[in-house]
């Protein structure tokens, strides 16, 4: 039985990746990187139960042989969001449902807990998210490095690809970057899915604007969090040398 205390994690996994096609079974270090993803979300201390969604058959078939629980979802919808929603729907109660993105094959269990704990600590909080600093010119430049201004009450001003703030006398300024990964409550997220793409989100590309187009909070943790997205066959390689070197570091 699904409480209102159940804390789900959530993975999206899409096979049709334009830049990567069938990513999630992409093999990293001998596992498929959905695996990878599905390990670290049980890590979270918080965590109740972990469910990969994804519209491939392929997919549910590789989490299932690896013991882990999928659920199938229709193959139109437009977003990962709308994929989880999707699953929302099937839940009793209104536990906290963490979108964890399957293309992120080093997300550790205390970044899934930092996003959630905020919603267990306050019922007035929707969403949760986490940022780190960023870490030199190359990830301030890069668009595909989504960067967010935090208000004094540590909820998100904005999300952009453009480097913010700007920092016009270059004095001290931490500028932090944003992973894609939300903790919300089911009933917030239902509300999320049922609205159309906004002004804001349309022309950054990131659906997290539409929450704060509509008024509503995201509040924000910051930590020193690492991971390596994957979503060109170039980051894979990346991710493979990564893995590599922290499989020798810590002599697993």
């Amino acid at each position: 039985m699904t409480t209102a205390l159940d804390i789900i994690a959530v993975i999206p996994a899409r096979h049709a990746s334009v830049r990567l096609p069938g990513k999630p079974l992409a093999d990293i270090g001998g596992k498929p990187m959905v695996q990878h993803v599905v390990e670290r979300a049980k890590e979270a201390s918080l965590v109740t139960r972990v469910v990969v969604v994804t519209d491939h058959e392929a997919i549910a078939a590789a989490v299932v042989k690896f013991g882990g629980e999928a659920v199938m979802t229709p193959a139109d919808l437009r977003s990962g969001t709308d994929r989880i929603a999707f699953f929302a729907k099937t839940l009793p109660g209104n536990p906290i449902l963490v979108n964890v993105q399957g293309d992120e094959p080093f997300v550790s269990g205390e970044m899934i807990d930092a996003a959630a704990r905020p919603l267990l600590n306050d019922t007035a909080v929707v969403t949760g998210t986490v940022v780190a600093p960023v870490s030199g010119e190359d990830e301030l430049r890069n668009p595909a490095v989504v960067k967010v201004a935090v208000g004094l009450n540590g909820d998100a001003l904005y999300f952009s690809r453009s480097p913010i703030p700007y920092n016009r006398d270059g004095g001290p300024c931490t500028v932090y970057r944003h992973f894609g990964l939300y903790a919300y409550r089911r009933d917030f997220l239902l509300k999320i899915a049922s609205w159309e793409p906004t002004p804001l989100e349309t022309a950054e590309k990131l659906e997290q604007l539409r929450i704060l187009e509509h008024g509503y909070p995201i509040r924000v943790t910051a930590g020193h969090f690492e991971t390596v997205s994957v979503d060109t066959p170039e980051d894979l390689a990346k991710a493979r040398i990564f893995y590599k070197d922290r499989h020798l570091t810590q002599g697993a």
